[in-house]
């Protein structure tokens, strides 16, 4: 019984993840400027990553195994923030007028 709830754990989580990843790749298709693809990336990363992980952690019944991919999701919680802000960082310095190329909802124009 209990070898069936961690499966379907494991399975629910890591469909999750893979759903929150793939929302992201498509997103970077759907955005045209940097930032907006950016943001999208990252965030589908993050937690994309988390789900995935953790319910291959949920999965394994190696100690060792579950410090790996907790060790592999924290350098990724740490990296990917980083390098977005330094590309947005980049982008900001380049870039003369960002406003003009944000996409932005109709509810948050003024």
């Amino acid at each position: 019984m209990l070898d069936w709830f961690r499966f379907v754990l494991t399975a629910v989580l890591m469909l999750a993840g893979l759903f929150v990843l793939l929302v992201g790749v498509v997103s970077q298709y759907r955005f045209r400027y940097v930032l907006n693809r950016m943001h999208a990336a990252s965030m589908g990363d993050s937690l994309g990553m988390l789900l995935v992980l953790t319910g291959l952690c949920i999965s394994q019944n190696d100690g060792w195994v579950i410090l790996k991919y907790l060790l592999t999701a924290l350098f990724l919680w740490l990296t990917s923030p980083t390098g977005s802000h330094l590309i947005a960082r980049l982008e900001l310095t380049t870039n003369e007028h960002p406003e003009q190329e944000v996409e932005r909802s109709e509810e948050h124009t003024s």
